[in-house]
Formats: structure tokens, C-alpha cells, sequence
């Protein structure tokens, strides 16, 4: 599970980070880039949930050995056809299979662990993911230095395949629980309880962050005169802290160290201080940023899927899963459009400003609403 993690991660930023260097005769304007850039996430937003639903019919095995299976195909595409088309087919295969066997994970890692190591568990598993997104555009660009996209994607392929014969050979079978009827009312009903809302909102917001630091901060840091060492560093700085904290996150919410709710808002709290911080001039406010956003992303990721995991009942975890992953994708289209968008008519200061702020009154509501549940909840009660 933590290996298709991975390699979900690795391949949607080792490849986005090698199409924005202009690696390919293919990528031929800023439109083309942005094509291709959006043909992946768009697959996953329109996709996830309902390959989501679907694991929750047929079983999340399946689903995700056949998006294993499938995203080693589709970049085999590419690998073996060196031309544009096959490259726009590619890119969107990937984005697809990515769609069926990312929610299958999630939902396996829930069923596959006992409710009190949820935390851990997902802990792990978004350790891995990081990993993925720190490695992808460092190893990504070494791979198309030496053999152009071409590899990249052969490499991708057999990723892929190995990560599916692993799978096929270590996962157990885990057959679908038999459902309840559900018509589209429940399923509104249930998609809008503040127990999905909640935690699929913080991730949103958390993501968001993350990707609009992994955007904007080397842009703020090349404004101040920072060389492309330094604007690097910071983006591995923020991928690193959020995949060391993930671990010890879920650690402590098994532990009865940190609740859900309390440990949603602290980590939102420390991801609006990081784009706080990130208005700052110069190495202080790039790299300060870029790890406190770093620390909140890694606070409010493993915690947010725990809580959906807990809520949700079992023959659902899939369509759960699927739909608060549709949440992050849309945090993490979103947060870089603000910031953009607000940055165009006035500075980027106030674009890290307007999205801080934004994700800083979700931090209060989310504060609010913890203070609440214990004053109702006899202490030791809450998780």
C-alpha cells in the first residue's frame, strides 16, 4: 500500500517537474505545459470517486491492481512511442489509473489495520507519498538528463508493473462487506455530515498550502535574489518536514496523545503561521514558510484520513476515500489559483496573505468546534 503511495506521488511530480523544465520537443508553449499538467490532476478529480465506489463493489484489491497495472501501460506508451500524441495519452492514462488504485490504497490501509493503529497507518502511508513528491522532481530530472522523457516513463512503467506484482503477491484478499441501499439522498446526506466535511475540508485547506508552497515559495525566493540552490532547498525542506511529522502524528493520535480534532486545527494553525511567514523578505521567509507549512501539512494529512476511516462505515471506505480525495484535488488546484490570482492584481505578499488567512479561520472553526465537543463529552471520550 505505502509502495502505490508512492508511486502515485512520483509520478505526478517527477513528470510535472520535468515538463515544466522543457524537456521535450513535445512540451512546445506555456498552453501545451499547462495541458498536459492538467490532463493528470483532472483524470483524478473526475475519477476518484467513482473508482472509489467501485472497490467498495468488487473489492479494493482488484481496483487497485488494475490501476497498477494500468498506469504501468500507459506509461509504457510513451516509453515506446516517441511522439506528442502518445505523450497526451499517456499523461492522461496515468491520471486515470492513478484515480482507481490511490483511493484503493486508502481504503485498504483502513480495512487492512485495526481502528487503533489507523494513526500509524497513515501515518506511514503519507510518509511514503512525500517521499514520493520530494524524490519525483529530483530523480525525475536526472532520469531526463540522461535519457530524455522516454526513460522517465520506462522507468514509471516498470514502477508500476513491480509495485502490481508486489501487491498481487503480498495483499490478501479483503472481499467487499455487503451494503445497504443507498440512494443519492444517503449518499448527499452522508457527503455533507460534519464528520466527512470536517476532515475532508482540512485536507483540502492543507493541501492547498502545500502546493501552493511548492509553487510560489521558489518564486517569492528568486524575487529576494536567492539563487536556485536555495529555492530548491526550501521545497525539499517542506516535502521533508511534512513526511517526518506524518509518522509521528498518527503515533500520537493511537497513543491517545492527540485527538483528531484538536491536532486538525493545531496543524491548520501551523500551516496558516508557515504562509504567514512566507510574506517575509528574503532566506528567513522562504525557508520558515516552507517548514511550517511543512509541519502543519504533515499534521492535518494522516489525521484526516484516520477520522474519515473512523467514521465511515466499512463497506464504504472506498466511495470515502474517493470523495475526500476529489476534496484534496480541488485544495490542490485551488490554493495556487488564489494565490495567483490575488498576486496578479496586487503582490504575491498578499496572495501567501489571502490563502493564510483563509486557511487560518479554518484553523478557528475547527478550534471552535473542538472546544465545543468537550464541553459536551466527558473527558477521555474524544479521538
Amino acid at each position: 500500500m505505502y509502495a502505490a503511495g508512492f508511486t502515485t506521488a512520483f509520478g505526478a511530480h517527477g513528470v510535472a517537474a520535468s515538463l515544466g523544465g522543457g524537456a521535450d520537443d513535445a512540451v512546445t508553449s506555456l498552453l501545451v505545459l499547462g495541458g498536459l499538467l492538467a490532463l493528470y490532476d483532472g483524470a483524478e478529480v473526475l475519477l476518484k470517486p467513482l473508482f472509489g465506489t467501485l472497490a467498495d463493489r468488487v473489492g479494493a484489491r482488484p481496483v487497485l491492481l488494475g490501476g497498477l497495472a494500468a498506469f504501468a501501460a500507459a506509461s509504457a506508451l510513451y516509453a515506446g512511442a516517441d511522439s506528442p500524441g502518445w505523450l497526451w495519452a499517456a499523461r492522461l492514462g496515468q491520471g486515470a489509473a492513478a484515480s482507481a488504485f490511490s483511493p484503493s490504497a486508502s481504503a485498504l490501509v483502513a480495512r487492512l489495520n485495526p481502528a487503533a493503529r489507523h494513526g500509524r497507518a497513515f501515518g506511514g502511508y503519507g510518509f511514503h507519498k512525500s517521499l514520493g513528491y520530494t524524490l519525483g522532481p529530483l530523480l525525475g530530472g536526472v532520469l531526463v538528463w540522461a535519457g530524455g522523457l522516454r526513460l522517465l516513463f520506462a522507468v514509471l512503467a516498470a514502477l508500476g508493473a513491480a509495485v502490481a506484482v508486489w501487491a498481487a503477491l503480498a495483499v490478501p484478499a479483503v472481499p467487499p462487506l455487503p451494503r445497504t441501499r443507498q440512494t443519492v439522498l444517503d449518499l448527499a446526506r452522508r457527503l455533507a455530515d460534519p464528520s466527512f466535511l470536517a476532515p475532508t475540508a482540512a485536507l483540502a485547506a492543507a493541501t492547498a498550502a502545500l502546493s501552493a508552497g511548492v509553487g510560489f515559495l521558489p518564486v517569492s525566493g528568486r524575487a529576494a535574489g536567492l539563487g536556485t540552490v536555495a529555492t530548491g532547498a526550501a521545497v525539499s525542506v517542506l516535502a521533508g518536514c511534512a513526511a517526518v511529522v506524518q509518522p509521528r502524528a498518527g503515533r500520537a493520535l493511537d497513543e491517545g496523545r492527540l485527538t483528531t480534532r484538536s491536532g486538525l486545527a493545531a496543524g491548520l494553525l501551523v500551516t496558516a503561521a508557515g504562509l504567514a511567514c512566507a510574506v517575509l523578505p528574503g532566506l528567513p521567509g522562504v525557508l520558515g514558510g516552507a517548514a511550517l507549512i511543512g509541519v502543519g501539512t504533515g499534521l492535518v494529512t494522516p489525521l484526516g484520513f484516520a477520522a474519515l476511516a473512523a467514521r465511515t462505515p466499512a463497506e464504504r471506505l472506498g466511495q470515502t476515500m474517493g470523495t475526500a480525495e476529489l476534496g484534496r484535488e480541488l485544495g490542490d488546484a485551488g490554493g495556487p489559483l488564489l494565490v495567483a490570482a490575488v498576486a496578479s492584481s496586487a503582490t504575491l505578499t498578499y496572495g501567501f496573505g489571502a490563502l493564510a488567512a483563509l486557511v487560518g479561520a479554518g484553523a478557528v472553526v475547527a478550534s471552535a468546534r473542538c472546544r465545543r465537543v468537550r464541553a459536551v463529552r466527558r473527558p477521555g471520550t474524544e479521538r
